[in-house]
């Protein structure tokens, strides 16, 4: 299951199977994706953190035992459905950021990938060892790992389907830190991104999701345009009439 949690402007998501190692399954996979849609159209949520019940486990991977009885149809829809939780965490006009407190293998390091940002306990693992059960990375991982980590890292990664631990991981890019206790940190950053002007922090998640795709020059275009139209906002307004009162900036996302 999955546990909603709200703090103030952030919503903490859990993945909530202890006895699976908060594997997903369909219904947890599922109930994540709703939930990921509720708190996406939420403006009163700024920020969201995912993580893992427990200290064992992030998300350890997918169901395998289910995945094993999957013909061609149902295995794409199964795909199709860790993509739209991964789009979700990606593209929602907020800031996602995982709390990766131990396991995070196959479909649980491509749901950390989809974040914005990722901080890893000193204990986590992370992959893709799909491989080694005759597949692919079917969440983003083929994509999302090379973006993130370059693409001779991520070949090696999902070609062998080695486990890194946090240390190689914050070396590798594939995590922004490592942090004991991890949820703490993400807690942290959260709440200071809760602070920021929540139209700033849509547009710049846009800008930046198109950095490493598309023409150049057409992405630096869209910024301009972007920074342009966003003094038009009540935040810009008030950002910048705080910085000249030399006072603290109180945005309403408007």
């Amino acid at each position: 299951m999955i546990l909603v949690d709200r703090e103030g402007a952030v919503a903490i998501l859990t993945v909530d199977r202890p006895d699976a190692m908060n594997a997903v399954d369909v219904a947890t996979l599922t109930q994540l994706r709703d939930e990921l849609r509720t708190v996406a159209a939420d403006d009163a949520v700024r920020v969201v953190i995912l993580t893992g019940a427990g200290e064992r486990a992030f998300v350890a991977g997918a169901d395998i035992k289910y995945m094993s009885g999957l013909g061609v149809g149902e295995a794409k829809e199964w795909g199709a459905l860790g993509h739209e939780a991964g789009r979700l965490l990606e593209t929602m006009p907020k800031p996602t950021l995982a709390a990766v407190n131990g396991f995070a293998l196959g479909g649980g390091c491509e749901l950390a990938l989809a974040c914005d940002i990722r901080y890893a306990s000193s204990t986590a693992k992370l992959g893709q060892p799909e491989v080694n059960l005759g597949i692919i990375p079917g969440w983003g991982g083929t994509q999302r790992l090379a973006r993130v980590c370059g693409l001779g890292v991520a070949k090696e990664l999902i070609f062998t389907g080695r486990i890194v631990d946090a240390d190689e991981a914050f070396r590798i890019g594939l995590v922004n830190g490592v942090h004991d206790p991890v949820l703490d940190k993400a807690r942290e950053i959260a709440e200071l991104l809760a602070t920021k002007s929540p139209v700033a922090l849509r547009v710049m998640k846009q800008l930046a999701n198109r950095a490493l795709g598309g023409d150049h020059t057409a992405n630096l275009d869209a910024e301009v345009e972007s920074f342009g139209e966003l003094f038009s906002s009540e935040d810009a307004k008030e950002g910048l009439a705080a910085f000249v009162e030399k006072r603290e900036p109180n945005f309403l996302g408007r």
